[in-house]
């Protein structure tokens, strides 16, 4: 039984992993800045008004995992926001947003958190292929497409500070997921969970650092 710290867990991909992990007997704790009715269906420890931005709610979340003598032995961090700047529909609070969320959020929460990583643990960041600058074919979506990137450099960094203790990381494109984000085009988001946690499973220190997509395949920076 692995000890599992979803965030971003109250819908989509994320409310997805929870359940998956639980189904399979993992000890699961979510967190989301609000619950939804599917989330507290599920048998998992709940944390709410958790904001990935905001160094209080991490603070609190490692005082109770502390309390609860909690070791997190995966940590997958699935929050984001996306939004869809132009050259000519630009938007700079926007882009600002995006890269709180996207690119410090889950910074905050990993570093909030080594502590309570347990050796060999392993840390799935899930990304965006749009983040890849040898992927980008169309342009546009300024905000999300720095702020994955971003993503992306911090979770190669990542990697390798954390190599001498055992640990890995991995940064991850679920693919097109049907769900608020995408105005609900693309693949179910159980089947995108699924190959998140498959992915997931399989990460060793060897592969540690690499920007992998849900299906199987390594994907270019």
């Amino acid at each position: 039984m692995a000890r599992v710290l979803v965030c971003g867990a109250n819908r989509g991909i994320g409310l997805e992993l929870c359940r998956q992990y639980l189904s399979r007997g993992d000890q699961v704790i979510a967190t989301c800045r609000s619950m939804s009715d599917e989330l507290a269906s599920l048998d998992v420890k709940t944390v709410t008004d958790f904001d990935v931005v905001g160094g209080e709610s991490i603070h609190a979340l490692k005082q109770q995992m502390d309390l609860d003598g909690f070791r997190i032995d995966i940590l997958v961090h699935s929050a984001g926001i996306l939004s869809r700047e132009t050259l000519d529909n630009m938007d700079f609070e926007a882009i600002e947003r995006q890269f709180h969320v996207n690119t410090l959020g889950p910074l905050r929460v990993v570093h909030g958190l080594l502590d309570n990583l347990a050796e060999g643990a392993r840390i799935g960041l899930v990304s965006s292929r749009m983040g890849s600058m040898g992927d980008n074919d169309s342009g546009g979506r300024y905000g999300y497409r720095m702020s994955k990137a971003g993503l992306n450099a911090f979770a190669v960094s990542l990697a390798r500070d954390l190599a001498g203790q055992g640990i890995s990381v991995v940064a991850l494109h679920p693919g097109l997921v049907a769900t608020q984000m995408t105005g609900g085009n693309g693949i179910p988001a159980d089947r995108a969970a699924t190959g998140l946690i498959e992915r997931i499973d399989e990460l060793t220190p060897e592969r540690s650092g690499k920007f992998m997509h849900a299906e199987g395949y390594e994907l270019p920076w």
